[in-house]
């Protein structure tokens, strides 16, 4: 059985799409969360993961580390990760390599925090350009092969990219178009997105770092943990 190591959930975006993959298709692993330390994540991450981040997999002897490795390799032992049609794996696997390498503006002003509820104080351009490309990804691959998930009927891979986003989009209001709206909502609905969020809400742990990244978006308007 795979082992998945993964840290908080309430922050760790990386460790949500590989999660999610094996966790909606029904593939059985462990879970092993590390949360984030306050000094010393590299040196404490580097006993189970090469790169010294999550997350990381573990097939046996096997150790697969990046969120993008680790679907591919899932992909070679399992059906229904990408989808069966060509036309749309090939956008999928575009739209996630344009997810896993950019939207470095989103990534620095909203940083994921599953509980909290934020009121952004402003948008830059370049947040706005990111949320403006966002949006367009998911009306265009929802429009293109007919929803409700990004390349079609089924949920795959993609998805599991983006899920992050969703989670940031809820957290800071982000400004998006009804039909990307329409798509945030079925991702928040999957029973997995649910089980993730569930848990991220009770975790009782509070790393500084992500915190006052957060917190210095804008202003707090809820914290939803317990």
């Amino acid at each position: 059985m795979y082992t998945l190591h993964i840290a908080n959930k309430n922050y760790s975006s990386w460790s949500l799409r590989p999660w999610l993959v094996l966790h909606v298709l029904g593939i059985p692993f462990d879970e092993k969360v590390h949360p984030f330390p306050e000094s010393n994540t590299w040196d404490s991450y580097r006993t189970f993961s090469p790169s010294g981040k999550v997350p990381c997999l573990e097939d046996g002897n096997i150790r697969v580390w990046d969120s993008l490795a680790i679907v591919e390799y899932l992909a070679e032992q399992h059906d229904h990760i990408w989808p069966s049609d060509k036309p749309a794996r090939a956008w999928a696997r575009s739209a996630a390599a344009e997810m896993h390498s950019g939207f470095q503006a989103l990534r620095n002003t909203c940083g994921m925090s599953c509980g909290l509820r934020i009121q952004l104080e402003e948008i830059s351009p370049a947040l706005q350009k990111d949320i403006a490309r966002i949006d367009e990804l998911w009306t265009q691959g929802i429009q293109k092969f007919g929803g409700p998930f990004l390349a079609g009927a089924a949920f795959s891979a993609v998805d599991a990219f983006f899920a992050p986003v969703v989670f940031r989009a809820q957290t800071y209001h982000l400004p998006l178009s009804d039909n990307a709206n329409k798509y945030l909502k079925t991702i928040l609905a999957l029973p997995s997105m649910q089980a993730w969020y569930d848990a991220a809400l009770a975790e009782p742990w509070r790393e500084p770092a992500h915190e006052k990244e957060t917190l210095d978006a804008g202003k707090l308007i809820a914290d939803l943990r317990t």
